[in-house]
C-alpha cells in the first residue's frame, strides 16, 4: 500500500517538512509589533504592542530570536519595565513562528497559575495566531490546562520554582525563568532550580536559549547579580538633548531641591545641564542614536560572548513617560531615607540594584541597657495580637512569646522553657497546656495565644513534633522548618505534606509543613534592633515609636540578648568561586533568635503585614477596658480553647532554673 493512501499522510507530510524547515527571519520586536495585542485584562495600556513604547526592550527580545547567537540571555531590572511582557511577546512568537518544546518558570506553582490566568491567557485570546493554535480550554481533549499547553510542534509547560517535578518534567529548547531571585535556594533536596531547569536544554545545544529576568535582592545571594556579572553588562546608553553625548543614567544624577520632589531634573555627565524629563522619549529613541553598550571588562567580555552570554540592566529612571516619573522617584527616595526597609525597596525595585544587608549583629550590651520599664509576663499597650515560637532541642522545649501592634512594633511578652525528654509524652502535655495559657493585657483584659510556630526539630526529635502538631490540628500550631534564601516576597512557603507518623507509618495526607526562609526574618530583625530609641521630648511630642521597633522588659537576663544576637551575616565563597551570604553563629546558643524567627513566621502567615487600619482598631476594641465578654481577646485565627487559664510563672522559676547558666 502506497503511503499517501494512509488517512493524515498529507498533515504528516507537512509537519514533516516543517520540521526541516530553518528558523524564520522575523524577530521576536517585529513579531510584537505585528501581532501582540495587549488585552486590558492585563495591561493598564491596551491595544497593539509598541516595541517603540520601551524601546530598550527591543535589543533584548530580538537576542530571544532564534537567529541571534546569543544563548543565554539576563536582564537585572527595576520593577515594572516590560521584562514579563518580553517574555509573554516571545512565548507568542515560539507558538506561531518557532514552535518548540517551551518551559516558563515562576517562583512558585501558584504565581505560575497567576501569570497564566492573568497573562498568558489574555495573549492567547487577543491574538488570531495563537487562538487557531491552542484549543480553548473547555474543549475536550484540548491539551490546554492552566500549566500546559500544546500547540503545532510544541508544549508550553508552565511551573514554580519550587516544584522538582515540575522542573525535570520535559526536554525544552525555549526556557523563561522569571524573578529568578525568588527562588528557593534548593527544591526538594534536588538542587539549585535554575540548574534544573537549564538541565532540560541539553538535548537542544546550540539551539537552546534561556532568558533569565528578575528584580535583584541582596548583595551576595542574588542569582540575577551573579549571572550579570558573568555577561557583558550591557546598559542603555541615551544622549544628551544638549550635547549629544551618551551615558546611562544612574540615580546620582537625579538632583532636586530637598523636600521638593517635584523639582527633579537630571545632570549630564558631561556637559553639566540639566535635563528636564519631557526629553526622555526623545533621548530613548533608537534613531537618536540610543543603544545598548557593553561595560564589563574586556577578559568578562571575551568569555561572554565565548559562551553566548548576553546581560542587561536598567533602573526606572528610563520608565516611559506616563508611568513612574523622576519626581516620583525623588519623593520614594526622601520618604524612604532613614528606614532602611524602605531603602532596599526602593533600591530594589527602583534602581534594580541589590541591597547590602548589614551583617554584624547589634551590641547586646547596648539592647541590654535600653530594656524598659514593664513587667514580663503581661501585656503592654500597643501589642494587640500574640504568637510564638518554639524552638524543640532534646531535652527542653524553649518558647518565647511576641506582642505585635501597628508597623511591626513588637514586644517580648514571656519566655518559658519546659524541661523533658522531647521524646516522651509528658512534655508535650505541657505543651497543650500552654496553648491554653493567657496573658494580662495593659487594659486589665486576658490575651490568648493566637497562633506558634514549632521547629520540626533536628530529625531525632521530628516524629515526635510531627505526632503532637497532629494530635492539636491545625489553625493555632504550625509546623515549620528553617530553610536557605533571602526572598523577602515569600519569606515562608507551603504548606507541604510530612506523611510519617511517631511509628514510621505513612500517612496519605500528613502533617501540614511550612519552610522559613530564616535569614529573611533575621535581617529585619537585626534592623529593626539598631532602630534608634526616641527621646523622652520626640514621644512627648507625639512622633510615637519608629515602625518595627522591639521592646524588652527589664526583667530579661543578659543571656537571652546574647542569645537574641548570636549569629551574623557573613560572605562566603562556594566551590564555584561565586560568593554568597550565610548566616553563622558567634556563639553556642541561639535559641531566642531562633524564637524570635518562628514567632515572626507565625505572625506573617496571618497576614500582620497586610492589616489595614480597620482590622487593628477591631482587636484594640476587643483590648478595651471594661470589657465584660468571658473569651480572652487576640485571637483572630482559630476559636478559643477550652481550658483554665495560667500564666507563665516568673522568669528564673523553677521550670527555667539551670537554663540559662
Amino acid at each position: 500500500m502506497n503511503f499517501a493512501d494512509f488517512d493524515g499522510a498529507e498533515e504528516i507530510r507537512r509537519a514533516w517538512l516543517a520540521g526541516l524547515a530553518p528558523d524564520p527571519a522575523l524577530t521576536v520586536s517585529e513579531w510584537s509589533d505585528r501581532h501582540r495585542v495587549l488585552s486590558s485584562r492585563a495591561a493598564s495600556e491596551a491595544g497593539p504592542y509598541r516595541t517603540a513604547r520601551t524601546p530598550y526592550m527591543r535589543e533584548i527580545m530580538d537576542a530571544l530570536s532564534p537567529s541571534d547567537p546569543a544563548r543565554r540571555i539576563v536582564f537585572m531590572k527595576a520593577a515594572q519595565v516590560g521584562a514579563t511582557e518580553a517574555g509573554n511577546n516571545w512565548l507568542g512568537y515560539c507558538i506561531h513562528q518557532a514552535p518548540g518544546p517551551f518551559l516558563l518558570v515562576q517562583p512558585t506553582v501558584d504565581t505560575a497559575k497567576r501569570l497564566s490566568q492573568q497573562r498568558i491567557a489574555p495573549l492567547i485570546e487577543e491574538s488570531p495566531e495563537l487562538r487557531e493554535r491552542i484549543s480553548p480550554a473547555r474543549s475536550k481533549d484540548s491539551g490546554n490546562t492552566i500549566l500546559a499547553k500544546r500547540f503545532p510542534g510544541g508544549q508550553l509547560v508552565l511551573t514554580g520554582a519550587n516544584s522538582a517535578v515540575g522542573l525535570r518534567s520535559m526536554p525544552a529548547r525555549w526556557v523563561f525563568l522569571d524573578e529568578v531571585d525568588a527562588y528557593p535556594g534548593d527544591v526538594d533536596g534536588e538542587g539549585d532550580p535554575i540548574a534544573l531547569a537549564e538541565a532540560r536544554c541539553a538535548s537542544f545545544g546550540h539551539r537552546a536559549k534561556l532568558f533569565l529576568a528578575s528584580t535583584p535582592t541582596i548583595t551576595g545571594a542574588s542569582r540575577i547579580e551573579r549571572e550579570y556579572e558573568l555577561s557583558d553588562q550591557r546598559r542603555y546608553h541615551v544622549p544628551c538633548p544638549h550635547c549629544g553625548a551618551l551615558q546611562w543614567l544612574q540615580f546620582e544624577r537625579l538632583r532636586w531641591e530637598k523636600g521638593r520632589p517635584e523639582t527633579a531634573r537630571y545632570i549630564c555627565e558631561h556637559c553639566e545641564e540639566p535635563i528636564d524629563e519631557r526629553f526622555k522619549t526623545q533621548m530613548m529613541a533608537e534613531e537618536n542614536g540610543a543603544c545598548w553598550l557593553p561595560t564589563a571588562d574586556d577578559e568578562t567580555r571575551a568569555r561572554a560572548e565565548a559562551a553566548g552570554i548576553r546581560g542587561y540592566h536598567i533602573n526606572a529612571l528610563y520608565s516611559p513617560l506616563g508611568w513612574l516619573g523622576w519626581a516620583e522617584i525623588a519623593r520614594k527616595w526622601e520618604e524612604a531615607v532613614g528606614n532602611d526597609a524602605a531603602l532596599k525597596t526602593v533600591k530594589n525595585t527602583i534602581l534594580g540594584e541589590t541591597w547590602a544587608e548589614k551583617g554584624d549583629a547589634p551590641d547586646w550590651e547596648r539592647l541590654y541597657e535600653r530594656r524598659e520599664d514593664w513587667r514580663l509576663g503581661t501585656v503592654p499597650e500597643g501589642a494587640l495580637v500574640l504568637t510564638a515560637g518554639a524552638d524543640v532541642q532534646r531535652d527542653r522545649i524553649e518558647i518565647d512569646v511576641w506582642g505585635w501592634g501597628r508597623g511591626l512594633e513588637s514586644w517580648l511578652v514571656d519566655h518559658v522553657v519546659l524541661d523533658g525528654d522531647t521524646s516522651r509524652e509528658a512534655i508535650w502535655r505541657e505543651m497543650t497546656e500552654f496553648l491554653g495559657m493567657t496573658w494580662e493585657h495593659a487594659s486589665g483584659q486576658q490575651m490568648a495565644l493566637a497562633r506558634m510556630a514549632i521547629d520540626t526539630g533536628d530529625g531525632v526529635t521530628t516524629s515526635s513534633v510531627y505526632s503532637w502538631v497532629r494530635a492539636v490540628g491545625r489553625g493555632q500550631v504550625i509546623a515549620v522548618k528553617g530553610v536557605g534564601g533571602f526572598d523577602r516576597s515569600t519569606p515562608v512557603d507551603g504548606p507541604s505534606y510530612v506523611e510519617v507518623t511517631a511509628a514510621g507509618r505513612k500517612l496519605k495526607r500528613g502533617v501540614q509543613l511550612w519552610k522559613v526562609a530564616g535569614a529573611v526574618f533575621k535581617s529585619e530583625t537585626y534592623r529593626f534592633l539598631r532602630l534608634p530609641k526616641p527621646t523622652e521630648e520626640e514621644l512627648a511630642e507625639g512622633s510615637g515609636w519608629p515602625a518595627g521597633y522591639v521592646h524588652i522588659a527589664k526583667g530579661t537576663p543578659a543571656e537571652w540578648f546574647k542569645q537574641l544576637t548570636a549569629e551574623q551575616l557573613v560572605t562566603i565563597k562556594t566551590r564555584q568561586g561565586f560568593q554568597k551570604l550565610e548566616w553563622q553563629k558567634t556563639r553556642e546558643r541561639n535559641e531566642a533568635l531562633d524564637c524570635r524567627v518562628y514567632a515572626r513566621a507565625a505572625a506573617w502567615l496571618m497576614g500582620i503585614d497586610r492589616w489595614d487600619d480597620r482590622r487593628w482598631e477591631e482587636l484594640e476594641a476587643q483590648l478595651a477596658p471594661g470589657r465584660e465578654e468571658s473569651d480572652p481577646a487576640g485571637v483572630p485565627v482559630r476559636a478559643q480553647r477550652e481550658t483554665s487559664r495560667r500564666r507563665s510563672s516568673d522568669w528564673l522559676g523553677p521550670k527555667r532554673r539551670g537554663n540559662w547558666f
